[in-house]
């Protein structure tokens, strides 16, 4: 299989506001590319696109293409459910949303120290284990953004499990926090393949700062930021596929170009990395992914748009400064449109509970409200 995985979760939308407006025909087009460049492998979820990545990856292969001439993983979202019949049901209506007998993939989603003690609880390890015997699954896992130390514990206790998805990138690959090098060293020791999530981390290293760039641009002026962290996850010997959520076909065709046949980084590669992670860390200020479970898995009772504001607040802090803020227009825009400002956030905790980046989500909000809303934008 070629390492490059399609992710349905960032699909491209008709209406922006609108997680639900998936452009189906685009979509279309971006994977009739995807498949005829050689790859093969898709990633969905139950809540993706509130709940309609399913049945547009679906319609984009299943109701398209020869069963065999592809790969689907989707998951278990254990953080939702709150008895065994709810999971079992979950997991009959994503067949029925895919339109699929079977998953070449399927995962715990999001199995850290609470997702594992639901997991087990409601019966959904021996369940999945279960249906796995029959033949409904054919590769068995889970997505994990916890600890190496969950983790090791996890495969020691389930050496049943048949790969891991974790999070890796180089700006995270020495973190504290997310841990990917200590994780993926797990999984070695495990012998467990890994999947990758996140290697743009959301987008945040496809547009670096201007002077990590250039230390990229000096080694290879034809490799773009984002190739650099593709290339990154892919060189990693123990991954067998890397994760993009691709939202148009320049970013689809780019990635298949790149990864039909990577180039290998060498040592000097891995030192500009590491030096260009440095520059990042310094100057990206909400380590957001975006991946929407703050809004997705919890209900806000403010109705902020966590996510949006957190994006927007990074990319304020990334540009250079104007008379005009664009940033602070969206920001605006969806003041009007009744969604919760930053200084609505009551601290309630309900988003941080659910964060896979363990983001202190309530004091960043007081610092977006400062940057979106005050006069005086410096903190």
């Amino acid at each position: 299989m070629k390492k490059l995985g399609f992710g349905f979760m960032r699909l491209p939308l008709t209406d922006p506001d609108d997680q639900t407006a998936i452009d189906q025909e685009l979509t279309n087009q971006m994977t009739d590319e995807f498949l005829a460049a050689g790859f093969t492998y898709f990633d969905t979820g139950w809540m993706y696109h509130d709940f309609t990545s399913e049945p547009a990856l679906g319609a984009a292969t299943v109701a398209r293409y020869p069963r065999e001439s592809f790969t689907i993983a989707t998951k278990m979202p254990v953080a939702m459910i709150s008895s065994h019949e709810e999971g079992e049901e979950i997991y009959a209506k994503q067949k029925a949303k895919l339109g699929v007998d079977y998953f070449d993939y399927y995962l715990v989603h999001d199995m850290n120290v609470n997702g594992y003690k639901k997991a087990k609880k409601y019966g959904m390890l021996s369940f999945l284990q279960e249906r796995k015997a029959r033949g409904e699954i054919r590769n068995l896992g889970f997505s994990c953004h916890d600890n190496a130390e969950f983790l090791d514990r996890a495969l020691t206790e389930c050496p049943w499990f048949d790969f891991v998805q974790l999070q890796i990138n180089y700006l995270d690959w020495e973190s504290e926090g997310i841990q990917s090098r200590r994780c993926y060293e797990v999984c070695e020791k495990h012998g467990k393949p890994v999947i990758v999530m996140e290697p743009v981390k959301g987008g945040t290293l496809a547009k670096v700062p201007a002077a990590a760039e250039a230390l990229m641009r000096a080694a290879h002026p034809d490799w773009t930021p984002a190739s650099w962290a593709l290339r990154f996850a892919a060189d990693l010997p123990n991954v067998m596929c890397v994760l993009s959520g691709m939202s148009d076909l320049a970013q689809l065709r780019e990635n298949t170009a790149l990864l039909a046949d990577p180039a290998p980084l060498t040592d000097e590669d891995r030192d500009v990395l590491a030096k260009a992670a440095k520059l990042i860390r310094e100057s990206v200020a909400i380590p957001c992914t975006g991946c929407r479970y703050c809004v997705e898995e919890n209900e806000c009772p403010q109705g902020i748009p966590i996510p949006n504001y957190f994006a927007l607040y990074n990319t304020e802090k990334l540009r250079e400064r104007e008379d005009w803020s664009p940033e602070k227009e969206y920001y605006a825009d969806y003041l009007s449109q009744g969604k919760g400002a930053a200084s609505d956030c009551i601290a309630c905790g309900g988003c941080e509970a659910v964060c896979p980046q363990h983001i202190a989500i309530a004091d960043w909000m007081a610092k977006v409200k400062v940057v979106m809303e005050d006069e005086n934008d410096e903190l």
